[in-house]
């Protein structure tokens, strides 16, 4: 290069060259990259870029971490304090170490993302800027050259999916309507295909990521015409692939709502009765409320919406829980 930056035909490309190369190519994206620093935690890492850059409340942070209020405040204070004692430069990292981040700026896109999908305490349900923002950030990372593309791949088509189902998710009254009551035409054909496009390039990879499965998931609810006719053994193989690979108690929640379909309510509850981890998660009693109804007992259904509305701080959660009490 020394030679390149001597003569003056050479000195302009050759810099912006070598800038370019070591750049993302988005202001909010290379600081995400820059708050991904090795000094800090993965669930700092991801707080630290939620809080700062993506405007998310420590209640949204919390929420998105299925944890307390206290524990994500304790987080972000140590996040702070460590990129001190550290003395983090605020500066993108060498071109070779974007990639070792790469999985935590993933990470906080798809936490952005689902607080889009659903949010928190916003007046809408659903933020379309969030989830359009997650989309553009996925993009951006699909044009640097030094990352591999894998991973945001499977996310992006995951975005696609679960994104193409907006219209249908609300009535005209903007009451949450379930999958199973909404009405798939409204589905966005583009953004399905978009997400087949993706899903396969994701398939190029060595290994199976958990945004390549629940991006499967998503799949099989895009393309069954009718919510009979969702292939729920398909699914149940990637729910049961993320319990091995990528176990959470959130996986195995959703995973019981799949058992429900497939072997009835009861055994469902019996796959869930020892997620003591999730006992301050709105939908563990909503689930579990919704499969009690299932087995016509009312009585300890409302007992468990009663205590779901008391979890939620979304307003729309709370009418459709109310909704299900009064049957």
């Amino acid at each position: 290069m020394a030679p390149l930056l001597q003569s003056e035909y050479t000195l302009v490309p050759t810099v912006q060259d070598t800038i370019n190369t070591n750049t993302i190519d988005d202001d909010q994206l290379r600081m995400m990259f820059v708050c991904c620093h090795p000094s800090l935690s993965t669930e700092a890492q991801v707080s630290l870029i939620l809080r700062t850059l993506c405007g998310f409340s420590v209640t949204e942070i919390a929420k998105a971490f299925v944890t307390g209020y206290d524990t994500i405040e304790k987080r972000l204070t140590r996040a702070r304090q460590s990129f001190r004692d550290n003395n983090v430069q605020f500066e993108l990292p060498p071109a070779a170490e974007l990639d070792s981040r790469l999985e935590n700026v993933l990470l906080a896109i798809y936490l952005l993302f689902n607080e889009g999908y659903n949010s928190t305490q916003h007046e809408d349900l659903i933020r379309k800027d969030l989830m359009n923002e997650a989309m553009h950030l996925c993009q951006l990372i699909l044009r640097s050259s030094f990352v591999d593309h894998t991973n945001t791949h499977a996310l992006l088509s995951l975005i696609c999916f679960t994104a193409s189902r907006n219209e249908s998710r609300l009535d005209t009254n903007g009451d949450i309507l379930i999958l199973k009551k909404q009405d798939r035409s409204k589905w966005n054909r583009d953004l399905i295909k978009k997400g087949i496009h993706h899903l396969e390039a994701s398939a190029e990879g060595e290994s199976v990521s958990k945004y390549q499965l629940e991006a499967g998931i998503a799949y099989e609810h895009t393309r069954a015409p009718t919510y009979g006719q969702t292939n729920w053994h398909n699914i149940l193989r990637c729910y049961d692939l993320m319990c091995t690979f990528y176990p959470s108690p959130v996986v195995e929640l959703n995973r019981a709502i799949v058992i429900s379909e497939l072997n009835g309510p009861a055994e469902a509850i019996k796959a869930i009765t020892n997620l003591a981890s999730l006992k301050k998660y709105y939908l563990l009693p909503a689930t579990l409320g919704e499969l009690h109804v299932q087995l016509k007992q009312p009585g300890i259904a409302n007992k468990y919406f009663a205590e779901a509305m008391e979890l939620t701080k979304s307003a729309a959660e709370k009418k459709l829980l109310l909704q299900k009490m009064n049957g």
